[in-house]
């Protein structure tokens, strides 16, 4: 689920590409659209070794994604954007978390055996 919205987050940068700009502008403007899914890719790729860091992060970008959303004005419309981009990011983050506890309690099982 975490690739398909990085993958997901990617595709909607492809907004970039618009008539009379040059190559420079495309490649700054794709890396400046893609910098939030690097950083969750980055999350992602240590999430699979250490959970928290995965539930933790996921739950924080939903979180900021919707903080940012609504700073400037509420519009009704910004809410589907929310529900579809931040309600993912939370149930990743939510079985993430979900992961860790149960890694956590089957390791506190085993050392007390």
């Amino acid at each position: 689920m975490a690739i398909i919205i990085i993958v997901f987050m990617a595709l909607m940068s492809l907004d970039v590409f618009s008539p009379g700009l040059s190559a420079g502008q495309i490649a700054i403007g794709l890396f400046m659209h893609n910098i939030p899914m690097l950083i969750l890719l980055v999350v992602l790729l240590i999430s699979w070794k250490y959970e928290i860091v995965g539930g933790i992060a996921f739950i924080l970008a939903g979180l900021t994604y919707i903080i940012v959303l609504f700073m400037n004005q509420f519009e009704w419309y910004k809410v589907a954007w929310a529900v579809q981009l931040s309600g993912p990011a939370f149930f990743v983050g939510i079985m993430f978390l979900l992961g860790w506890f149960k890694k956590r309690k089957i390791t506190k099982i085993d050392s007390s055996v």
